[in-house]
């Protein structure tokens, strides 16, 4: 019965969790984008305090229920999992905890969040990892089906689905979202939780907590006929069947064992005091609890590093109308990159985001991409050669879960600089073709941009741009609707830290 209320609740979360990814219209988003803010890294970067005691206090009450029930990456590793069972029974073994490898891969983070590098963070982060993988792979499938769907429906005079753009973002994202699949993939087939309980961070901590928690999985020793069965059962495999122990710090309460012991001699019940066979040695539990009591102090030394770290993070905080082929635009050379409005600066960004790739998806202009860029690698950045980021839209600042894009408002986004606009002389059509152009003055929503003659002597000489940088917020109108190609005659460059104007 727990296993099966589990497992309900676990698909019916990793299904509204990739919808958040797949969904363009934004329609889920809001009825269940609360649960991208109820996954621990992101809450912790936001420090979204609510969210992270709630966790907490759930694992001490009942275990490591986040990582089988609310985190979509144990979910899908669960269902790679299934598929090895059903290729070959009783596959699994119990194997010692490698907390050494366990708390490097905690110190790596910390140390990630510390420098702000957020590749690190990126890679390491389980919510992000799925959210990329969805984004990437299965995203322009979702698309696909949609404008099949669309065609379909106009062809019988009804337009319930629109057509959408079918855009691979970045291809370092999707390389490293395919390898991610394939190692997860692996890894959850031969040995279940592997990554859950070797190299995941978030696990690393929950587990510390885990072996306090008041339910818990437990062996009554006068029923276990020592078969083994539960623990070649445990795809975290963390139970001991000869000495009739489990690791509570690698237990994600999956249920399995619970439902496999013919016996009937593991229940999940409140914890208790359980005495030690008359066979066990002191020596060997004084040992354990050495061992126990060390691992103790390096996770509270590397947690407390984290919780301080993220304390003092959030304190700094076509166009011509006819039928000639249109050079698709090239990304210019910018020396800033452009973030977007409630990142608050590029530092912000970078301590803060994990590249779940959330913000990305639900971005309606194009404008958003993952960075390549090995510091920043996969985390948001915006180029305006697809559309360019009205000033009315604020979806990015209302997913963002890390506290890395915070909310703001569509007059404050209106007022906020996150860049400025740069003319280039060589590439303007007005000079290069001798045309009337004004097409960047012209759409400029703030009025930043203004004709003047070319020749200040001559006023009926041809008419080029203007920029008046003090008024202009950076979002790209101009760039993105310039006539020249490949390159814009007009271009945004970007700002270490946003101001309001």
């Amino acid at each position: 019965m727990l296993k099966r209320l589990r497992q309900t609740v676990a698909v019916a979360v990793i299904v509204l969790i990739s919808l958040l990814f797949l969904d363009f219209t934004g329609t889920v988003h809001q009825w269940f984008g609360w649960l991208a803010k109820i996954q621990f890294l992101p809450a912790l970067l936001a420090l979204n305090v609510g969210v992270v005691v709630g966790l907490i206090v759930l694992t001490l009450l009942f275990g490591r229920l986040y990582c089988s029930v609310i985190c979509p990456l144990g979910i899908m590793q669960d269902g790679f999992g299934w598929l090895g069972k059903k290729a070959r029974k009783n596959r699994y073994r119990y194997s010692p905890a490698k907390n050494i490898l366990r708390y490097t891969m905690l110190a790596i983070m910390a140390a990630g969040i510390i420098l702000g590098i957020g590749s690190l963070v990126a890679l390491l982060a389980p919510y992000s990892a799925y959210g990329r993988m969805v984004q990437s792979l299965l995203s322009p499938l979702w698309q696909w089906v949609n404008n099949l769907l669309a065609g379909w429906a106009e062809e019988h005079d009804s337009y319930a689905f629109a057509n959408v753009d079918i855009w691979m973002r970045g291809t370092a994202t999707l390389a490293v979202a395919t390898m991610t699949l394939i190692i997860l993939a692996i890894l959850a087939w031969r040995n279940g939780r592997t990554y859950c309980n070797t190299i995941c961070p978030v696990g690393t901590v929950l587990g510390f907590f885990a072996r306090f928690s008041w339910f818990k999985p437990v062996i009554d020793t006068s029923k276990c006929n020592g078969c083994g069965l539960c623990a070649r059962n445990c795809k975290a495999a963390c139970i001991d069947s000869k000495t009739h122990s489990i690791d509570y710090s690698r237990c994600v309460d999956c249920m399995d064992c619970l439902e496999k012991c013919h016996q009937g001699a593991i229940s999940y019940t409140r914890r208790r005091t359980v005495v030690p066979a008359a066979t066990t040695a002191e020596p060997t539990l004084a040992g354990d609890s050495s061992k126990t009591d060390a691992s103790r102090r390096q996770f509270l030394g590397v947690t407390a590093t984290i919780a301080a770290t993220a304390t003092v993070k959030a304190q700094e905080k076509t166009v011509d109308g006819g039928l000639a082929v249109i050079a698709d635009k090239k990304i210019p050379v910018r020396h800033t990159r452009i973030v977007p409005p409630g990142a608050v600066s590029l530092r912000n960004m970078a301590s803060h985001c994990t590249a779940c790739q959330l913000c990305v998806s639900v971005c309606p202009n194009g404008v958003l991409r993952p960075s390549t860029d090995i510091l920043t690698l996969m985390q948001p950045e915006s180029s305006y050669e697809r559309g360019y980021c009205r000033p009315e839209c604020t979806k990015c600042s209302e997913v963002c879960p890390a506290g890395a894009i915070r909310p703001l408002t569509s007059a404050e986004k209106s007022a906020t600089q996150i860049g400025h606009a740069v003319w280039v002389k060589d590439n303007c059509v007005p000079l290069t073709d001798g045309v009337e152009c004004g097409n960047c003055a012209r759409h400029c929503p703030t009025g930043a941009i203004s004709m003047v003659p070319s020749d200040a002597s001559n006023p009926d000489s041809v008419k080029i741009p203007v920029v008046n940088t003090e008024r202009c917020i950076g979002c790209g109108a101009c760039e993105n609707l310039c006539p020249s190609r490949p390159f814009s005659a007009i271009y945004v460059e970007g700002h270490e830290v946003h101001r309001t104007i």
